[in-house]
């Protein structure tokens, strides 16, 4: 099949699907009946709402928007952390990150009745999927100038059975605490509001902004880390400016929807198959792909178990794994 080459096209089509979907998750599959009337005239403002247009703006507005902002954010996140380690798996859920964000969330969960006395449950989530990140990158070699592809993802894959390992001792020593977590650790935006929307939203907007204006050091380290530090670009800083802002994205989904595997390792290369392998086209095509699959997996949770709803991250999962194959033998 012929791939197509229009820009127009190239946006057009995903940035129509992600409005279609984003549309339909505004009244489908709702326990009380929504109808697309109720949806549009929600959405403007200076007017009192039926019961049906209040569902909307407290209920599916924030959820929706929350799900697109984690869907965007962790594909950002698999995307840089593919650039960083010049490996295809990586991904927040693979390098240890999510497992030790969840972690350090399940631990204060637990044991303590409230955040950190001075600090966010999203620094709490990001802290801990640092140091998961940080022990990964020392036992894979991460930090040596010539890594070990496949010794990186080894360590991952260790440490992150370790933190989930500890997480499950977590739940048997807190069991008052257990069936919170639990639902916590399925993945999702059931449960998300606008407070969550705009704890989450800043920290999206800002590290975007941030990452798009690194795109051309990001377009060199791409190529090789001899080439970028032959044309100038301070490795160092880079490599640490980029994690830092990956551990504060990470942290900030996990804190808000739990550890959403799979957006961050299959996103990145529909992407580059889709535009190309220019920074500036794959990260903001990323973003754009990844709300898209996000939202998606949210509104068929809700649909396979209608009136109930399933969690997201397992649908998430279901959805990934053939796209995943399928893009495997493509490539191949």
């Amino acid at each position: 099949m012929k791939r197509i080459q229009h820009p127009a096209l190239l946006w057009g089509i995903p940035a129509a699907a992600l409005i279609a979907i984003f549309w339909l998750s505004l009244f489908c599959y709702s326990a009380l009946p929504i109808s697309a009337f109720d949806a549009l005239h929600a959405l403007v403002p200076g007017h009192t709402p039926t019961l049906p247009e209040a569902l909307v703006q407290n209920l599916r507005l924030p959820r929706t928007l929350i799900a697109l902002s984690i869907g965007a954010s962790l594909a950002l996140s698999g995307a840089l952390l593919q650039t960083l380690t010049h490996n295809p798996l990586s991904s927040p859920s693979l390098l240890g990150i999510n497992s030790g964000a969840a972690l350090a969330m399940s631990l204060t969960s637990a044991f303590s009745p409230s955040p950190i006395e001075g600090f966010s449950i999203a620094f709490i989530a990001a802290c801990g999927g640092g140091v998961s990140w940080l022990l990964v990158m020392a036992a894979g070699g991460g930090f040596r100038q010539e890594q070990d592809r496949n010794k990186l993802i080894l360590a991952g894959i260790a440490l992150s059975a370790l933190c989930m390992a500890l997480t499950r001792i977590t739940l048997l020593l807190a069991e008052d605490h257990a069936y919170g977590i639990l639902y916590w650790l399925a993945g999702g935006v059931s449960h998300a509001r606008w407070q969550e929307f705009w704890q989450l939203f800043p920290i999206v907007v800002l590290t975007t902004l941030i990452v798009l204006l690194l795109t051309n050091q990001l377009n060199l380290l791409n190529v090789s880390d001899s080439t970028a530090h032959t044309l100038g670009v301070n490795l160092p800083r880079l490599r640490l400016g980029i994690n830092a802002l990956v551990l504060l994205l990470v942290g900030a989904c996990v804190s808000v929807a739990g550890p959403i595997a799979f957006i961050g390792l299959l996103i990145p290369h529909l992407a580059r198959f889709w535009i190309g392998y220019n920074q500036r086209n794959v990260l903001p095509m990323s973003m754009l792909l990844g709300a898209t699959l996000m939202l998606l997996a949210d509104m068929l949770a809700r649909a396979l178990a209608f009136p109930g709803e399933l969690p997201a991250g397992a649908v998430l999962a279901l959805l990934g794994a053939p796209c995943f194959v399928w893009l495997v033998r493509k490539r191949g």
